[in-house]
């Protein structure tokens, strides 16, 4: 597989691309995004779905520019899909044919079960999520997959698409028909299609997360893998189907969406009810992270190895972290953690955020030496993008930034308190960070006891120095409060 690869997706409201570089065989690093809002559907519905002259010339015009951009960053390889709008036009070849002409791009037009597949590999791959629905609201049509235990059990495509709806419906100011036709739709989906977790795809429920995040003053600004209950914020989502544009402005959408955010809002409203959902996990991926994943594990049942996290292996590639010293100090923490555990009493699932907190601590050494705490805390927080929750990325990012504490600021725990454990838990496991990253000057294996009589680890080994006053000792105590 190319090292660089493009992505292009041309849907019914927007054209967009993403940049892909390798950095090892299964880790890779998003290098460009761009969009374009050439609504190639812009007057098809109404038109037999012919693609009418202004929206073809946009899109060619913007799948130049893509082209170029593309070419500059070293791409080796392109892959152009197109979706509901394309499908579904009497004239989609001769589209096809003029952008051949004029782009010497080659554009495949995928079905929409192909589409809801693409999504699903997006979604099963990189959200920490095992089973859920996605649901992909798009221009024309809207996509759904049903996932159980990261395999995609089902898919479907329904022509339900926020343009499709604007131009059929609310620009005759027609919301009931809207909503009758958007029923119609929704029964066509398999009796198979409920579950309480919605996955959701697309520029309207990305749209919807980022104003919700922002009225809630969510405490960290990352969109994907944002997750929120659906009985919490209902009574915003029908407001933002009654709004006018007016209205949107001030609830804090920007203008790029005003025309279609509604249409996305009622086809969303409705599906949940169908499906019975109770809680939506936004995804920041989709077609184009689909598309790229298909072709890179198209080899290994388009899923990645067990136990294999993409944002991990980037992190281990770009910071250049020596394998051999974080498995060591790995192994080392978990002996600590179970050593420990009768007094932390912490839960077991807290190993899996040590053991990454200790692996990729040193990524900010190469920023700065003596801040290093402070910038791997940065990294990890932004860096762990695929398959962790806000709520894994806080508490292993944080381990790291405060290890050096004694006690965590309230300032903290005011501030992350939605999304953020118990702080006795972060200063448990800052504890083990710290004795494990003082233990490691030689890789030299000390043994470990708890007396648990006075709350003394007791470590044995050549040359240890917890402290400078132990300096070439054989023996350390260290009081465990």
């Amino acid at each position: 597989m190319a090292k660089i690869t493009a992505v292009i997706d041309i849907g019914s409201n927007s054209a967009r691309m993403a940049v892909f570089k390798k950095t090892s065989h299964f880790g890779f690093v998003l290098l460009k995004e761009i969009k374009s809002k050439v609504r190639i559907s812009e007057g098809a519905y109404e038109s037999s779905g012919n693609l009418q002259p202004n929206a073809i010339n946009r899109a060619i015009n913007a799948l130049k520019e893509f082209k170029l951009i593309a070419e500059s960053l070293k791409a080796r390889k392109i892959l152009a899909v197109a979706t509901s709008a394309v499908r579904d036009a009497p004239n989609k070849q001769e589209f096809l044919n003029l952008v051949k002409k004029e782009t010497g791009l080659q554009i495949k037009v995928i079905d929409g079960e192909k589409e809801a597949f693409f999504g699903a590999v997006a979604a099963s791959n990189l959200l920490p999520q095992k089973n859920g629905i996605t649901i992909d609201i798009g221009g024309g049509s809207t996509e759904f997959a049903l996932i159980k235990n990261k395999k995609i059990i089902d898919k479907i495509s329904l022509k339900l698409g926020t343009v499709r709806l604007k131009e059929l419906f609310f620009d005759k100011n027609n919301i009931e028909g809207a909503k009758k036709y958007i029923q119609e739709e929704l029964s066509k989906l398999p009796d198979n299609f409920k579950n309480s977790t919605i996955l959701g795809i697309g520029g309207t429920i990305r749209a919807l997360s980022k104003v919700i995040m922002e009225k809630n003053k969510y405490p960290i600004d990352i969109l994907h893998g944002f997750t929120y209950k659906i009985e919490k914020e209902e009574k915003f989502i029908n407001e933002v189907i009654k709004s006018d544009y007016k209205n949107l402005k001030n609830l804090g959408f920007k203008e790029d969406r005003w025309d279609v955010i509604r249409e996305g809002s009622l086809i969303l409203k409705e599906a949940l009810n169908h499906i019975k959902a109770t809680k939506i996990v936004t995804s920041g991926v989709g077609v184009r992270e689909g598309v790229f994943l298909a072709d890179m594990l198209r080899n290994s049942n388009y899923m990645f190895p067990s136990n294999f996290n993409p944002s991990v292996r980037s992190i281990e590639d770009i910071y250049q972290i020596d394998k051999k010293i974080s498995v060591y100090e790995s192994n080392l923490a978990l002996k600590l953690f179970d050593i420990l555990k009768p007094i932390h009493n912490l839960d077991e699932k807290y190993k899996t955020h040590l053991k990454y907190a200790i692996k990729l601590s040193s990524a900010g050494n190469y920023i700065d030496f003596y801040s290093n705490h402070k910038h791997t805390n940065y990294i990890l927080l932004n860096a762990l993008h695929y398959g962790f929750t806000h709520e894994d990325r806080l508490l292993i990012s944080k381990i790291i930034r405060y290890h050096r504490k004694k006690r965590i600021k309230k300032e903290y725990i005011q501030r992350y308190k939605e999304i953020a454990p118990n702080k006795d838990v972060l200063e448990n496991l800052c504890k083990i960070f710290f004795i494990t990253k003082t233990l490691n000057s030689n890789l030299s294996n000390p043994k470990l006891e708890l007396s648990l009589e006075n709350r003394q680890l007791i470590i044995k080994g050549e040359n240890l120095y917890l402290a400078k006053e132990n300096m070439n000792k054989k023996e350390c105590k260290v009081i465990i409060e």
